[in-house]
């Protein structure tokens, strides 16, 4: 079993629901394969917890297994306790069993998981309200614990909206994301630094596909068995996200396909997609698969000039290069593309450098290191004599640019040269505080950075 590393901030927004007064409920919620069941079995260690996962049966099944999950984890935590033969009289609905676990946890909390929840909900479609009408009648007589957790978006989305039966119900709503960079080294230990960007990149930092990667092997030793080898686990995973995610069958497919061939505006995607694509575009986004991009001085969500792009890096690795050799793989060519797999992957890294380089300025904006940053983004111009920064943090009640930075997806780099470039380019920004701070990225080495903060791939990762 892989060892448990991360999500010390979700760990502790969970302690503290579990230790409020009174009966609560959460939601807990994100893709699939990012490691919701990982976090909330570490935080049910030394819980007395009945944990269920929804999976399509009929719900006399359902309701038969939690009976047996009940009656086991009562026998484990209480030793005896006063209820029925839960094996001869198995739950006869869930008002039964959600009126028995109240009554059992009157005087000590009890964690009630249900995981999977849109599949129960799919075996029971007035699962909500039952839950609901429970809620609101039994909730000042019990300490129990109810968390609910899902990977369906629009399931775990139409959960929290106004007209659905728990509004309002919920302690907590606690979203999964997968692992920003100096996580995912926490799982990449035994790869040296300057290569952790590179499987970042392509994992995405999900936690299940790092677990995948052989640390001990090259890159191309990992791609060629992980992608390049019919059937490989990251091969055919791309097939599954795109099955899987969104909740939108084909459409969510095509614009995925379509911002990665390089539609990147509205318009451009939905005359691809032949429809209006705003509905499947909030999907991706809430699933972090998708991202609109605004320069960060723009005030406005919905200005002009925003664009979208494949924010998982995986599925842009997936949809931009492995799709394009995906046949030839499956003809059994894996050894011979992997090569072009591995030149392509420059152009693949030099976005997902980038974001990591912002990542990375955001993190030491928390930590204080800039301080008063009130966002961190890329900026751009269009135009003939349009510029580019990769990454900009504002700061203050003006929004006064505080720090500009670029990354370049090299081992080296002269750091007095790109801040000359990034001093011209600097003056299209609305604002400058007078202390301009300039950064600059390389995976291995900044040279020449006595003008500048340099950043490393160490210090990222």
């Amino acid at each position: 079993m892989a060892r448990f590393v991360n999500r010390e901030d979700e760990l502790g927004l969970l302690e503290s629901w579990w230790g409020g007064s009174g009966a609560r409920m959460a939601l807990v919620w994100g893709r699939r394969r990012i490691g919701k069941t990982a976090l909330i079995q570490q935080f049910a260690r030394e819980k007395p917890v009945v944990y269920h996962a929804g999976s399509r049966r009929p719900s006399v099944d359902e309701l038969r297994v939690v009976s047996r999950l009940v009656r086991d984890e009562l026998e484990r935590s209480i030793g005896d306790p006063v209820i029925r033969d839960l094996e001869a009289r198995p739950f006869a609905d869930w008002d039964d069993c959600f009126d028995t676990l109240a009554l059992v946890s009157q005087s000590k909390p009890l964690l009630l998981v249900l995981d999977e929840f849109p599949e129960l909900v799919r075996a029971t479609p007035e699962l909500e309200s039952v839950l609901r009408s429970f809620w609101d009648r039994a909730r000042a007589k019990t300490k129990l614990r109810i968390l609910l957790c899902g990977s369906a978006v629009s399931t775990m989305k139409a959960i929290q909206q106004e007209r659905a039966p728990l509004y309002g119900r919920f302690d907590l709503s606690l979203r999964v994301d997968p692992f920003r960079p100096h996580e995912a080294a926490r799982m990449l230990t035994r790869v040296k630094a300057s290569d952790r960007p590179m499987v970042w990149g392509v994992t995405g930092g999900v936690p299940l596909y790092l677990e995948w990667w052989d640390q001990t092997a090259t890159i191309r030793a990992n791609l060629r068995r992980l992608v390049t080898t019919p059937g490989g686990s990251l091969l055919t995973e791309g097939d599954y996200v795109l099955a899987t995610e969104g909740d939108s069958g084909d459409l969510a497919r095509q614009i995925l396909f379509a911002v990665a061939a390089g539609r990147t505006k509205y318009n451009e995607i939905a005359q691809v997609v032949g429809t209006n694509p705003s509905r499947t575009l909030d999907n991706l986004e809430e699933l972090r698969l998708i991202e609109r991009v605004v320069p960060v001085t723009e005030l406005r969500r919905r200005t002009r000039r925003s664009t979208y792009r494949v924010a998982d890096n995986f599925l842009a690795f997936w949809l931009g290069i492995v799709s394009r050799y995906r046949a030839e793989i499956d003809r059994g060519l894996g050894a011979s593309v992997v090569g072009p797999i591995i030149r392509d992957l420059d152009n693949h890294m030099s976005a997902c450098w980038e974001e990591a380089f912002r990542t990375h300025v955001r993190r030491l904006a928390t930590e204080g290191s800039i301080p008063d940053v009130v966002g961190v983004g890329s900026f751009w111009t269009t135009g003939s004599d349009s510029v580019e920064i990769d990454a900009v943090a504002l700061a203050g009640d003006r929004h006064e640019a505080v720090l500009v930075g670029e990354a370049k997806w090299a081992r080296s780099v002269n750091g007095g040269e790109i801040r000359h470039a990034l001093e011209g380019k600097v003056t299209r920004l609305p604002r400058l505080s007078a202390d301009l701070e300039y950064a600059v990225c390389a995976r291995e080495k900044v040279t020449n950075a006595g003008s500048v903060r340099a950043i490393t791939a160490r210090d990222i990762f």
